[in-house]
């Protein structure tokens, strides 16, 4: 989806008026202090202070707090709460939004607003409590919501019933009363989001999430069951079947899927690099979702929008995020796709080329095409720097933790040296000045080491390269003195590859990530700088200059190449996602550095994802690649 078809949508919303019927919730927050308060005299016990406390919408009250982020024409809500301080609270925050809370009914007896209290100390949430869950509502709320149902799909574009507390409809009689409404106003957008009751609703859209598919097909799927992408069409086509109405099955990190009329569309999940909260990502999708809908958007553009606005909310820590047009706008501007993740993950699936090691991850690849050729450095060529996570996941962890080094505990430890290695993971093949960049919001982020003394990009970047070059310095001179020779330091039938290439013709480029420099030099040093007839290209201190994205983008433009004319190969998934996002031929190289040839299973699942059409242990079978790549030898 692109930027100008959000916009589109995002001007379509201004004009939808909305509905939700659900249940409205307050998140209550106490900071606690450590300090503590008084010992009470009539108890003896030690009393707790509360240093700070702020209540946010949550529950359906969320969904509304999404819905308001885009701006729609009007916001209506159809419920009930309790006569206390939480329900006023929530009317408060409904009415600084602009909502219109006359449907929201105020039951005096026998219920209390839906309230999650969370206690932290010290940063740590304690055992919450929970306000509400044994409320029952009486027949005379049950009539009044339900002429607010019937109200909203007279005047509303889409309703939302959004039921997530257990046990919070308390007579069938409800249910029957709204499927009645429901199959009257059958015409209209009706999107169902429930936790308890999904399989007693009619009529109706339907977003859910994986799990939840499988329970209402009867399947007993456990959290730590892999359902895999057939697994999850087929719910979806079932859930469709019964009432001939889009479904929507999000599967987290993973993307969307969607049925509908049409058929079967899949929407990947995004690539984050940052620390994730996925909490209160679900009820973005439903906001965003709801309103599409109501502006006249079909479902899988729909589901395109609904997935970059969950992806802004999920970056946003220690609340329960929000998405703006805007953010959803800068999302879209370029997104990272996750490509075949089950295939990622299980190797059982793989493709072979005839009778080789060559992993063939698409349905067809544009044969005979290509003209030209980017080739990332380390690790995909050469191998001087084998070993550099080695260097940067100690250094970075020391970084996080500054003086606390060496006595972390080791649950703090293993925490920054999860973060770390997950961003690694994340972030291979893009500039190191980039991934120090990252560095110092992680050092921020974990909140260790005091303000003055965290370095910035560069003093990072130094303590790396300089610890860095020692190494590849070493191996530098071993090679010069003759100890080891060009085979102990590149990938297997890689300069053979590239000879080949270049007597066919094809235009050779390396862009790498590291200083531009020192590619040159460890090229240079190698021996083979010289077919590189397009140039080598490596970072220049600033992000603005230079990128493999600008190098892919420069090489296109310049020569007025279609997607196909060009093939990347690399070890990173920077730039086969590049490659990717502008049709060309993307090719991982999934070596094991310190053997150098061979397949690294980590490797091979992170290239997949990135958008690989081809994966390859090593070049050695460089000749049959050949073939593959341009239909002959």
């Amino acid at each position: 989806m692109g930027q100008e078809r959000i916009r589109e949508i995002s001007a379509r919303i201004k004009d939808v008026k909305v509905a939700v019927y659900g249940d409205f919730c307050l998140d209550v927050y106490w900071v606690l202090d450590p300090r503590g308060s008084e010992v009470s005299l009539e108890t003896g016990l030690q009393a707790r202070a509360v240093g700070k406390h702020y209540y946010s919408l949550g529950g359906a009250s969320n969904v509304v707090a999404n819905l308001a982020a885009l701006e729609p024409a009007a916001i209506q809500v159809i419920g009930v709460i309790g006569d206390d301080i939480f329900g006023r609270e929530l009317t408060r925050q409904f009415n600084e939004l602009g909502v219109d809370t006359t449907c929201l009914v105020v039951q005096k007896e026998d219920f209390d607003t839906v309230a999650f209290g969370k206690p932290y100390l010290e940063g740590n949430e304690q055992p919450r409590m929970d306000f509400g869950f044994f409320n029952k509502r009486t027949e005379a709320t049950d009539r009044a919501i339900l002429d607010g149902i019937r109200n909203a799909l007279k005047t509303a574009d889409s309703l939302i019933a959004n039921q997530q507390v257990p046990g919070s409809i308390t007579n069938e009689s409800f249910i029957d009363g709204a499927n009645a409404l429901f199959g009257e106003f059958s015409d209209k957008v009706v999107l169902l989001d429930s936790r308890h009751f999904g399989h007693k609703f009619k009529n109706i859209y339907r977003k859910t999430n994986d799990f939840e598919a499988a329970h209402l097909n009867n399947v007993d799927a456990k959290l730590d069951d892999v359902l895999t992408f057939a697994d999850v069409k087929k719910y979806a086509g079932n859930l469709y079947k019964q009432f001939d109405k889009p479904v929507f099955l999000t599967r987290g990190a993973r993307g969307i899927v969607t049925i509908d009329s049409d058929g079967v569309h899949e929407v990947p999940g995004i690539q984050l690099l940052k620390k994730l909260d996925i909490v209160g990502a679900g009820d973005t999708v439903t906001s965003a979702l709801a309103l599409c809908l109501g502006a006249g958007v079909g479902p899988a553009e729909a589901a395109e929008f609904a997935n970059c606005a969950a992806a802004v909310t999920v970056q946003k820590l220690f609340q329960t995020g929000t998405a703006s047009a805007a953010e959803i706008l800068e999302i879209g501007k370029d997104p990272d796709y996750i490509y075949r993740s089950e295939l990622a993950s299980d190797i059982r699936s793989a493709r072979y080329y005839e009778d080789t090691e060559i992993e063939v991850c698409c349905e067809s690849i544009s044969l005979a095409q290509i003209k030209h050729a980017v080739f990332d450095h380390d690790g995909t060529i050469s191998t001087l720097r084998q070993g550099w996570e080695e260097i940067m996941v100690p250094m970075m962890v020391k970084a996080i933790l500054g003086d606390d080094y060496e006595t972390a505990d080791e649950t703090l430890y293993h925490k920054a040296r999860n973060r770390v290695l997950d961003y690694i993971d994340k972030s291979t093949g893009i500039q190191t000045i980039v991934q120090m960049e990252a560095l110092v919001e992680m050092v921020k982020e974990f909140g260790i080491v005091r303000a003055d003394k965290i370095l910035d990009k560069l003093g990072y970047k130094e303590i790396y390269n300089n610890a860095l070059m020692e190494l590849v310095n070493r191996r530098i001179e071993k090679f010069k003195n003759g100890e080891l020779d060009i085979n102990d330091y590149t990938i297997k039938g890689s300069l053979e590859f590239l000879e080949t290439l270049k007597k066919r013709g094809i235009k050779l480029y390396l862009a790498s990530g590291t200083d531009r420099h020192d590619v040159i030099a460890e090229a240079e040093a190698l021996g083979y700088a010289g077919l590189f007839d397009g140039g080598i290209h490596g970072s220049v201190g600033d992000v603005t200059k230079y990128s493999k994205k600008m190098v892919i983008e420069k090489i296109m433009a310049d020569n007025k190449l279609q997607g196909p004319d060009l093939v990347v190969f690399g070890d990173g998934p920077v730039e086969i996602r590049e490659c990717r996002k502008r049709d060309g031929i993307a090719v991982g190289i999934a070596s094991d550095e310190i053997r150098r040839h061979g397949l690294s299973a980590e490797k091979r699942t992170r290239l997949i994802k990135a958008g690989a059409h081809v994966i390859v242990p090593d070049l050695s079978q460089h000749e049959t690649l050949i073939e593959l790549l341009f239909g002959s030898t």
